[in-house]
């Protein structure tokens, strides 16, 4: 039996983008409906990652993609991760959790998390027609096998008029979670994979943000744990604080999922072998698992000028620079990079205005 106490490295889990291959159409996906990517580590070159994961000291090996059932060495690959001792958690659509692959997330206990983004016409309208029921067959089936552990939502916008920003949509997926006994729901701001003014419009606006997240506290309370609700958005810390959120210092610190993990805080490997230090920022590069150990990559990642300027919260610009919670938030700054070409301007999906600039 694998000991999920093994951990003696930085990351408890370090994420593999094992495919950008994906055959949903995502409205907020930058891997919607792509071909592998041409350089994709093989079979043999993988296992040597997942030695150095292992290596590294994390306890569980992440999949990721695209939508990661899709690799057809990925059987071997999570038989080799569990035998060298790893534990085994993986994302998908659900499209693919059938037949033989889903007897080999079994038997090999693979943790499941599933994207669905609200109920059904919400959901078909993000992600095709025909998705919401595959969510839910998946759920059904990982549910049953106990290895359902959350459920993903990612708030987008549909076109102009029409959103899946609301309070309704969010809650169907936690009920969802609460029939099937995942321990998560984990909600998404939308953060972008280019800067043309169509996909920008997907996100919803910084009222919208500010409406549904202060709902979701609501909803946190509401479900009590049962789901915990988590979000991936750093200003939901801020929400948090202004709502007086109890024992606040320990949920920051050991609960909250939505801080800004580009200064030095988290890492994941790409198909090619490279690292990057965001799973929304594909531009930045750490280093290749070709030609540096995961250790050496990390620590250099520690030491470099770019992530003491980001851990520095002086260095932010705008009014993310002044704000007063700054140091608990201090905004998404790959949404800042796309949409302002600056990684340190303010997060331009947050409508709070610091108490500075009221006061002038």
């Amino acid at each position: 039996m694998v000991n999920t106490l093994r951990q003696k490295g930085p990351l408890f889990i370090l994420p593999w983008r094992c495919t950008q291959a994906c055959t949903s159409s995502c409205l907020h996906c930058g891997f919607a409906s792509n071909p592998p990517a041409s350089d994709a580590l093989g079979t043999e070159e993988t296992m040597r990652i997942v030695d150095e994961i292992y290596e590294f000291g994390a306890t569980y090996l992440g999949l990721s993609g695209g939508e990661p059932l899709l690799r057809k060495d990925l059987p071997e690959i999570i038989g080799y991760a569990k035998k060298i001792g790893l534990n085994v958690s993986l994302i998908t659509n659900g499209y693919h959790v059938d037949g033989k692959i889903f007897d080999n997330l079994v038997r090999h206990d693979v943790r499941v998390s599933l994207s669905v983004d609200g109920a059904e016409e919400i959901n078909d309208a993000i992600r095709g027609k025909g998705a919401y029921a595959k969510a839910v067959s998946a759920m059904e089936k990982t549910s049953e096998a106990g290895l359902l552990d959350c459920l993903v939502a990612t708030l987008t916008n549909v076109d102009a008029n029409r959103s899946n920003a609301t309070a309704e949509d969010m809650e169907h997926v936690i009920q969802l979670a609460e029939k099937h006994g995942a321990r998560w729901v984990v909600i998404h701001g939308f953060i972008p994979f280019n800067r043309t003014k169509e996909h920008l419009a997907k996100s919803p606006s910084p009222q919208q943000y500010e409406k549904i997240f202060n709902q979701i506290y609501d909803l946190r309370l509401k479900y009590y744990g049962k789901p915990e609700v988590n979000v991936y958005c750093p200003f939901f810390a801020r929400i948090a604080k202004e709502r007086e959120m109890p024992d606040f210092d320990y949920w920051f610190n050991n609960v909250f999922l939505g801080k800004c993990s580009i200064a030095g805080k988290y890492m994941s490997v790409i198909e090619n072998g490279d690292l990057i230090p965001c799973s929304f920022n594909d531009h930045i590069r750490l280093g290749n698992t070709q030609d540096k150990s995961l250790k050496q990559i990390w620590d250099e990642h520690q030491a470099s000028e770019f992530t003491s300027k980001l851990r520095d919260r002086s260095n932010l610009k705008g009014k993310c620079g002044v704000c007063e919670y700054r140091e608990i938030c201090g905004g998404c700054r790959t949404r800042a990079e796309m949409y302002t070409g600056d990684i340190f301007a303010s997060d331009p999906a947050c409508s709070y205005v610091p108490k500075l600039l009221r006061e002038k």
